[in-house]
């Protein structure tokens, strides 16, 4: 993706997350990017290329975020919890509107049909690299186990995000982790 291509599809990210779908038109983009009336449409002629620009950057963008917790190396059940309200206060803190642009596209998804092979693509991806990452912790079922993860902080996100909820969501990660027998044994003895 050429620098100004990617610059306009980021705009078209903050547009989108910080005003909604209906307000992702080429001309708020335009300002946004600081670019001259037009701009925008040289790069992406239509509305659908935008929307679909947006979904293979927000792609590029999370598999990034997720790699940066592998770099970290295998993880830790003492740990688990803290390094997954990392990402819960990422996607609700520096990287709302990103998360909030994600999120409206989930919603339209539903009503758009063509949007849905690109969002469920982008998903599995982020499916596999968690299972990958859990399976390094020798559990019996990391597919399920990560899917339950990634379903609970989608939820959990998408809580704070709309209610404005913004508590450290530690605890409540741990209580999870210890329910799918992930956490460490102290944690697990609490919950019984």
């Amino acid at each position: 993706m050429s620098e100004r291509r990617e610059q306009v599809v980021d705009a078209a990210i903050r547009v989108l997350g910080g005003r909604g779908l209906r307000q992702l038109t080429h001309r708020a983009v335009d300002a946004e990017a600081g670019l001259p009336a037009g701009s925008t449409s040289n790069y992406l002629r239509t509305r659908e290329a935008m929307i679909r620009a947006i979904v293979a950057r927000i792609g590029e963008l999370e598999q990034a975020q997720w790699r940066q917790l592998t770099d970290a190396g295998p993880p830790q059940p003492d740990q688990l919890a803290a390094q997954l309200s990392q990402v819960v206060a990422a996607a609700t803190g520096a990287q709302r509107q990103l998360t909030l642009a994600r999120h409206a596209l989930f919603v339209e998804a539903a009503h758009d049909l063509r949007l849905r092979e690109p969002l469920i693509a982008g998903w599995t991806e982020v499916h596999n690299w968690a299972t990958g990452w859990l399976a390094q912790l020798d559990i019996a079922e990391p597919a399920q186990t990560a899917r339950l993860l990634l379903e609970y902080l989608d939820g959990l996100i998408l809580h704070q995000l709309a209610l404005a909820e913004p508590t450290d969501p530690t605890s409540r990660i741990d209580r999870l982790l210890a329910g799918l027998g992930l956490a460490p044994a102290a944690a697990r003895r609490t919950m019984t």
